[in-house]
């Protein structure tokens, strides 16, 4: 059995706000493997995060972030359970981190897995199938590359499964989750939307060379 250190316990603790003994139990029973441990604890019903999810969200704010130069906006639905904590400085730096968050994953496009629709998840596996990288492999070998790029992918789309910008460390989902254990209530990002400067309007493409050319009177 893996030696579970003092260091350990403690960023299990931060991470699901679960009690030290819970967390060093966690940790025991596999071996020292955080996401393991985490998973532990949410299957016993442990954490505190974990028991208040399912518990309606219905208040919060709609926070919006510009980033320098203004070519990109986004608009952020983030909800709690009472206007009280809609209103708390912490709360509203969290949804403020997660706008930015957006503005930042150009690929970004659902907000969890299971959000994307069957006809997307079907067509990557089909992208994935016809590379021609698998073609001299065995079928059940070939299924289980194809399983986890599609994952892999799936989760390239999705804003919870993103590594925390602020902290590569933590997924935007466990950022959440600890801000639902520090503030008491539930959270859920309920949707976003990207606007990027002239997106969709079609450009006409011009020769510059021959642009300053026409100007100048050259041509």
């Amino acid at each position: 059995m893996a030696e579970i250190s003092a260091k350990l316990v403690k960023e299990l603790r931060d991470k699901t706000n679960a009690g030290m003994m819970d967390c060093k139990k966690a940790l025991a029973e596999n071996d020292g493997d955080m996401a393991k441990a985490m998973e532990w604890l949410r299957q016993k019903g442990i954490t505190s995060a974990e028991k208040k999810s399912g518990r309606v969200a219905a208040e919060g704010i709609v926070e919006s972030y510009i980033h320098t130069g203004g070519r990109i906006g986004v608009l952020v639905e983030v909800n709690c359970e009472t206007d009280f904590v809609a209103r708390r400085e912490d709360f509203q730096a969290l949804a403020k981190n997660i706008a930015m968050q957006i503005a930042a994953c150009p690929n970004v496009e659902y907000i969890k897995i299971s959000d994307i629709p069957e006809d997307v998840v079907a067509k990557e596996k089909e992208i994935e199938m016809g590379r021609e990288d698998l073609a001299s492999k065995p079928e059940n070998i070939r299924e289980k590359i194809v399983d986890g790029r599609i994952n892999k992918r799936l989760g390239e789309m999705c804003l919870l499964s993103q590594p925390y910008i602020r902290d590569q460390g933590i997924t935007v989902e466990e950022l959440i989750t600890q801000q639902i254990a520090k503030i008491g209530e539930n959270i859920q990002v309920r949707r976003f939307q990207r606007f990027i400067l002239g997106e969709g309007i079609e450009k006409e493409e011009t020769n510059f060379a021959e642009e300053v050319a026409a100007q100048a009177g050259m041509k």
